[in-house]
């Protein structure tokens, strides 16, 4: 047993050690200060600017005046997969966050219990004249409350909450992706229908020209060579048909899939169409100034951001752990070992215990678990940088893009007129005689290669487009009402 002196000097020293750690070793102020990083006041393009309205992420793509594209964009919200998962995974933050807040409240359960026993007759403890077989009724409450003291519970409700918010976001940077990709697609599906239109029309020209040229072999006109030349300038442009015909199947299929639609419907996919390319390209327009807070509200920086603040509140919760902790127990109920006085004032019977817990010795454990959770803040701070980094990349190359396709575009209209006059002087020079076919095949080349390239650049303009308004986080609504407008 212990004697009195030793039981004295061990109690002092518990009263020491709790005192030290409330002194020494109380949580440090972990509240939460968003990183300081140096940001450009805006983002600029040197192009001439007309007036516009700036979209949002609802209705960015109205703009562009093509119900179907409405339509496809509506359909995707319902059904596609990505956007159900994040939804799912929202509803899970949110219940976390519930069970997390329910920490902060007592607890109180409802007992009820029936026991039979038969004790030994041959036991020491037996009184004569007992009953070897006894029964037990109860009926009551047990409520238990731990005090938050140190602010565990406190800084894990912040966590949770943080994580939602987290959540939150990320269903936000899913429905944006979700718009964009649709909205490439659907651009890229409308620039494969006018690769697929200008192929037919200039199949159906060299195939005209091949007919030409077989009546004038046959009739001595020209020799072999031309018409050897016009079956070969045909078949080229029929092999560039067929392979613009199998890129537009494909990406069919990859838009029914954003869509979320059915897998027959995958296979065998009917997409309607609405306003052709160049109407598509007529219509897009993009702010000329566009300020550096605007991504303060972009999804993933604010889904960083929310993982950092709750990092930052995991510190605070596995600090608390060096500290005591102070919880309350109260049972109350009626007792009886006869069903038929359980509700007796004497059957009644209640307990109160107060337990005080204080942390002595844990091998580290409670320093790893701290060391952890500072790891992880700094990883959560290390990629909250870094998302903003990207995002500003994302802006400055998107409007880059933009502002490059639109003047490639010009330079490629430009060069389609000049063609057109070379075409037309080379037939007429070969018709009077002056050069060979050769040179009329080669005018053709030229001018299909532009004007199939002028497809492609409007494309790419519209997909550059679609891209800034994704580095945004999904449009530029309070921008200035300044922007650059395809010429």
């Amino acid at each position: 047993m212990l004697n009195k002196p030793l039981f004295k000097f061990a109690l002092s020293a518990l009263a020491l050690a709790t005192l030290s750690a409330c002194g020494l070793l109380a949580p440090r102020d972990t509240a939460y200060s968003r990183p300081a990083l140096t940001l450009p006041a805006a983002n600029t393009t040197d192009a001439a600017s007309t007036a516009a309205t700036a979209q949002n992420l609802r209705s960015w793509w109205k703009g562009f005046g093509d119900p179907v594209l409405d339509a496809l964009l509506d359909e995707a919200t319902q059904n596609n997969q990505d956007l159900a998962l994040a939804v799912a995974r929202l509803d899970e933050a949110r219940a976390s966050l519930a069970q997390t807040n329910s920490s902060l409240y007592p607890t109180v359960d409802l007992n009820a219990g029936v026991s039979r026993r038969r004790a030994s007759e041959n036991a020491a403890s037996f009184s004569p004249g007992a009953q070897a077989i006894s029964e037990d009724r109860q009926l009551g409450l047990t409520a238990s409350y731990e005090f938050d003291f140190w602010g565990r519970y406190a800084r894990a409700d912040d966590a949770a909450r943080a994580r939602l918010l987290a959540q939150s976001a990320a269903q936000g940077s899913v429905l944006t992706a979700l718009y964009a990709n649709v909205a490439q697609s659907y651009f890229a599906l409308r620039a494969l229908d006018t690769q697929s239109t200008l192929a037919e029309t200039t199949l159906a020209t060299r195939q005209d020209n091949l007919r030409l040229q077989k009546r004038r072999f046959e009739g001595g006109v020209v020799g072999e060579l031309d018409l050897r030349q016009a079956e070969a300038e045909a078949a080229s442009v029929q092999a560039t048909l067929q392979q613009v015909r199998q890129s537009r199947a494909n990406a069919e299929t990859a838009l029914a899939v954003l869509l979320g639609r059915q897998p027959a419907d995958i296979v065998r996919p009917v997409l309607a169409r609405g306003s052709d390319l160049s109407a598509l390209y007529a219509a897009q327009q993009v702010p000329a100034g566009l300020q550096s807070d605007l991504l303060a509200a972009r999804p993933d920086i604010v889904a960083a951001e929310q993982n950092l603040i709750a990092a930052n509140a995991d510190i605070g919760q596995a600090r608390a752990a060096y500290f005591p902790r102070l919880s309350l127990t109260a049972n109350v109920g009626q007792q009886s070992k006869d069903l038929s006085t359980l509700f007796d004032p004497a059957s009644l019977f209640w307990n109160l215990i107060g337990n005080l817990t204080q942390p002595i010795f844990r091998a580290g454990a409670i320093d790893a678990l701290v060391s952890a959770a500072n790891a992880r803040q700094k990883q959560a701070l290390a990629q909250y940088t870094q998302t903003v980094q990207n995002a500003f990349r994302d802006v400055h190359d998107a409007m880059n893009n933009v502002e490059a396709s639109r003047q490639i575009a010009d330079t490629t209209a430009q060069r389609i007129t000049a063609l057109q006059k070379t075409l037309h002087l080379a037939e007429l020079r070969y018709q009077a005689g002056y050069t060979s076919q050769l040179e009329v095949l080669s005018a053709q080349r030229d001018l299909l290669q532009a004007q199939s390239g002028l497809i492609d650049v409007q494309r790419n303009q519209l997909a550059a487009v679609v891209s800034l308004y994704k580095a945004l986080g999904g449009g530029w609504d309070g921008a200035p009402a300044n922007a650059v407008a395809a010429r």
